[in-house]
């Protein structure tokens, strides 16, 4: 397992500085966010050619909403994220996380016809149809991502992404595991990994309370363990809160998750 760490929370006057620093503090990868991704393709390139770090994913930044009741709102998301799918694979990315809608449900009830739940299923499902030959063809993953009920109201659980993926079954369709969201929803974090099994295509780490591992209760050598059992290799990125100078928290925070990593590897 590699980890990574999202642009925006790394020190820095540019992107080469910002790779140099995290190559130095021992990260392997970059997330970076969709919004004006596109324009910075070259920069990007050039920036990784001779980096050890690598880029690991692009983390949305794409407009509309996929379940959206107004379909100019699902074709813009539609649009920007065949884009980004693009991006991700010319950066050498593994995918996009996609989330499918933030809050509560925009489509009509129409019970006792059906629930808002069952027609986003279905209407995500029909749009992944589409999105999914996009993702092939670009040489990236769309990676959905589970959120926790205060951020939506759709996907809140690993088994719920990976009844999605299991009902369209692609090579380009996986899911995108978050340690905090993971702590709000799941009963067990370990055994909701070890569930979702090769449906994992990355992971996102934060504590219980957003902020860095190690600053909350979350056990993550318990789930290192279940990422391991599954045979997971890939990228974890922060995705948190920095309490701090980040140029002391962030190459400290890599050393508790590989004390936690090699402790999962111990048997209990």
């Amino acid at each position: 397992m590699k980890l990574a760490c999202q642009e925006g929370l790394v020190p820095g006057s540019s992107l080469p500085e910002r790779l140099e620093k995290l190559a130095a503090w021992g990260y392997k990868g970059i997330e970076f966010w969709g919004g004006g991704i596109k324009e910075r393709v070259a920069e990007i390139q050039s920036a990784l050619k001779n980096s050890p770090v690598q880029a690991s994913t692009i983390c949305a930044g794409f407009r509309g909403c996929l379940l959206d009741a107004d379909p100019a709102q699902r074709d813009l998301a539609l649009q920007d994220i065949r884009d980004l799918l693009y991006v991700a694979g010319d950066i050498g990315a593994v995918g996009l996380i996609v989330v499918p809608i933030f809050g509560g449900p925009r489509i009509p009830d129409l019970r006792p016809l059906a629930a808002p739940e069952s027609l986003e299923r279905e209407l995500l499902l029909k749009l992944l149809e589409d999105l999914v030959q996009t993702a092939e063809k670009a040489g990236a993953h769309i990676l959905l991502e589970p959120l926790n009920r205060y951020e939506t109201h759709f996907l809140r659980r690993l088994e719920q992404a990976a009844a999605i993926c299991d009902a369209l079954p692609h090579p380009n369709l996986k899911i995108m595991a978050d340690f905090f969201h993971m702590s709000i929803e799941e009963a067990d974090i370990a055994a909701a990994l070890r569930a979702a099994g090769n449906h994992i295509a990355h992971v996102h780490l934060a504590d219980s309370n957003r902020l860095l591992p190690g600053q909350g209760h979350t056990d993550f050598r318990q789930g290192f363990a279940a990422l391991r059992e599954i045979g997971y290799t890939g990228y974890m990125a922060l995705e948190c809160g920095i309490a701090g100078d980040p140029a002391v928290a962030l190459p400290k925070t890599v050393g508790y998750l590989q004390a936690a990593m090699e402790a999962g590897d111990r048997p209990s």
